[in-house]
């Protein structure tokens, strides 16, 4: 992956469109646009100019509209130019096919990004934060993508590096200057820093416990008992009629499933087979992967129908219905409320619905969203999440620090807590990329889309 070499990649998703951009960076991106554009002096500069892609034996392929950017004002630091073309697929082909034929070569996933941070543009974490923005699938994955992307957590590293080079200068003069006039060494001051320091990090390591839930999103099963209003539930949090309603008990005999919209992270719901004592062998077959589904989701929703005594739960659903993993959906709260339901799990969560007012969805939604930030599976909207490549570092530079303040406490160990610190500030360098390490860029990268 040569800097030095001029590549080409389609920007925009294949398939059919109004328009379609291909983007081309590199020392000979002016040169080999100017042959395609008929034109004998450069474009200006981030303006935008109309013209006609010619190829090599001057055929007219597409009218295009380019943009340059000169080297150090574009996003990858080197000379960019980008063409907007009609987007038909054989046009944004055949466009990016030329400039192959002319000497630039096809862009690797990632590698406009790459450049931009290898050129300074970017530091590690804003070169993430493109990758989160662009596959974001709900309203807290943007948000934390933007984050990144601001260089929210670079500052946080660097604030921490300085902190630490602070309590490292205060041991090295110690340890290089033990003969001039300083005062003298006291290791509860460094020690202190440290600890601080330590705990502050691994706070924010433990953010990474939301990464897997803004990337992939949240499964929340709906279970309970035949004619609960499992299916309704499904219905009013979807808002489309996705699940068969009937007042026939035993309707669903498999489970479904369907996106939840309007909420700030990506959730799926899963409607299940109601369970219930007896049942034909599909029936009961529909309830083993009841049980399934239950076991295996992030959350669950129970509904109960108010108005009727509490259901008689199988052990494996009462097993999955563990504290702080579900909400319990009292259905049917128009009608007269059961004696006994209220000392049906007192401590679980619970909210009432009569779920043949499609008015409902909004406020159960709304009801969903803060019990799966109650549960802890989502984070709240001021949380700053890091990934897990984050979290591993922060956890290494803690724990490196945590050694260093025991090592303060020992007789003699100046040096070697000292060395301690140094470790830990290396492994906060691998966060924002201080740290060249080409097989750890090479993974990172090969995850972008190319033409980014």
């Amino acid at each position: 992956m040569d800097v030095q070499d001029t590549i080409v990649a389609a920007a925009t998703p294949a398939g059919r469109s109004a328009l379609a951009v291909v983007r081309i960076d590199g020392p000979l991106a002016y040169e080999l646009s100017a042959k395609g554009l008929g034109r004998s002096a450069p474009l200006p500069e981030r303006r935008a100019a109309a013209a006609v892609w010619r190829d090599l034996r001057g055929e007219p392929v597409d009218q295009v509209v380019a943009v340059r950017w000169a080297a150090g004002r574009s996003f990858t630091g080197g000379d960019t130019l980008e063409l907007t073309c009609h987007g038909n697929p054989l046009l944004v082909r055949r466009i990016v096919e030329d400039l192959l034929a002319r000497g630039a070569r096809m862009a690797e996933p990632g590698e406009f990004t790459r450049r931009a941070y290898l050129a300074g543009r970017m530091d590690l974490t804003q070169a993430e934060g493109v990758a989160d923005l662009i596959h974001a699938n709900g309203e807290r994955a943007l948000e934390a993508a933007r984050r990144l992307l601001a260089g929210e957590l670079g500052r946080l590293v660097a604030a921490w590096s300085e902190r630490l080079l602070s309590t490292l200068a205060t041991l090295e003069a110690h340890i290089d200057f033990p003969e001039e006039d300083l005062p003298a060494e006291d290791p509860r001051g460094p020690a202190a820093a440290l600890a601080a320091l330590a705990s502050e990090l691994s706070e924010y390591a433990r953010t990474a416990r939301h990464d897997a839930a803004l990337r992939g999103g949240l499964r929340v099963a709906v279970v309970g008992a035949p004619n609960a209003g499992k299916s309704s539930l499904l219905n009013a949090l979807t808002g489309a009629a996705r699940a068969l309603v009937s007042p026939e008990a035993g309707t669903t005999r498999d489970w479904i499933e369907a996106p939840v919209g309007g909420l700030p992270l990506a959730v799926t719901a899963v409607d299940t087979a109601g369970l219930r004592e007896g049942g034909g062998a599909v029936e009961r077959a529909g309830m083993e992967r009841s049980l399934e589904q239950a076991e295996s989701a992030h959350f669950l929703l129970l509904v109960v129908d108010a108005s009727a005594p509490p259901p008689s739960l199988p052990p494996r659903l009462t097993t999955a219905l563990r504290p702080g993993r579900c909400l319990i959906v009292a259905n049917k709260s128009d009608l007269p409320q059961h004696p006994a339901l209220p000392s049906f799990m007192p401590n679980a969560p619970r909210v009432k619905a009569c779920l043949l007012d499609s008015r409902d969805g909004e406020r159960l939604r709304a009801a969903l969203a803060a019990a799966l930030v109650d549960a802890d599976l989502a984070p709240g909207a001021d949380e700053l999440v890091v990934s897990v490549r984050h979290a591993d570092a922060l956890r290494r530079a803690a724990g490196a620090l945590e050694d260093a303040r025991s090592l303060l406490n020992a007789p003699a160990r100046t040096e070697l807590a000292a060395e301690r610190c140094r470790e830990a500030l290396d492994a906060l360098g691998e966060i924002v990329g201080r740290i060249d390490n080409e097989r750890m860029l090479d993974k990172l990268f090969a995850s972008f889309c190319i033409g980014k």
